[in-house]
């Protein structure tokens, strides 16, 4: 019997089991196991231990208001695009952190993200805290949960289009000349079994300006799939126009 027929009797709920050799029986076993290893979700090689320790060490910076150490904690995209005494300048302008807890950490395909609670005023008032880490656990962005950005807006409403199927109106959040690459049907196509493979989608959490105010704006969203925690890139021009989004080779 052809493999096509044996998955879609399974489709079909056919009893096939039964009439077939145990032989068979186990063929169409490892043909189930197959299809489901290849709805695996893939995650980070980051594990949750070498992720909190990388959170903890550059919550231990922010506390301190280690530039330096924060710096060198960024990965390298981001270090590329900013400067330590940019780094200086935002943590002069954060609250004064007088300690700090971890409260979860989701392995997502590629990245990892941290919540993270800030004790401030000598632990009297606390602010949720969050930090998305790459493979290697460097800080590829990190914000005060709370404040939204208009172009973490903008990638919020994308995102909700998408999860409400309404291909158009998502849309229309991309650049001209993006439009022209990706239809309507392809975002479907894509954001469909990105949300099969994940789980389905459960809720947005956040959006984290990762790099702002040049030719190229990255916003990660952050999305609570069945399966996994993980992050959207969604890049904008300066103008605020979407002009790529990163679905993920390995799922889309």
């Amino acid at each position: 019997m052809k493999t096509t027929a044996c998955i879609l009797a399974l489709a079909l709920g056919t009893p096939l089991m039964a009439s077939m050799p145990a032989s068979r029986a186990e063929a169409v076993s490892r043909i189930e196991a197959t299809i489901a290893q290849a709805e695996t979700t893939p995650t980070t090689s980051l594990s949750a231990v070498a992720a909190t320790r990388a959170a903890q060490e550059l919550l231990k910076a922010m506390t301190s208001k280690n530039a330096a150490a924060l710096y060198a904690g960024l990965s390298t995209p981001l270090q590329s695009s900013t400067s330590e005494a940019a780094v200086r300048a935002r943590l002069n302008k954060s609250p004064a952190l007088s300690g700090f807890r971890i409260n979860a950490i989701s392995r997502g395909v590629d990245d990892t993200t941290v919540e993270a609670v800030a004790l401030l005023d000598g632990g009297k008032r606390e602010a949720p805290l969050l930090l998305v880490l790459d493979d290697d656990g460097k800080l590829v962005a990190w914000k005060w949960v709370g404040q939204t950005l208009p172009i973490e807006q903008s990638a919020i409403n994308f995102v909700r289009d998408l999860q409400a199927k309404r291909w158009v109106a998502a849309r229309y959040y991309l650049d001209l000349d993006f439009q022209k690459e990706i239809s309507p049907q392809d975002l479907e196509r894509k954001w469909s079994k990105l949300v099969r493979v994940l789980g389905g989608m459960k809720e947005i959490k956040t959006a984290l300006v990762a790099n702002e105010g040049g030719e190229q704006q990255l916003v990660l969203v952050t999305i609570a799939f069945g399966k996994v925690t993980d992050n959207l890139f969604v890049i904008f021009n300066r103008e605020g126009r979407i002009i790529n989004v990163d679905f993920s080779a390995d799922l889309v």
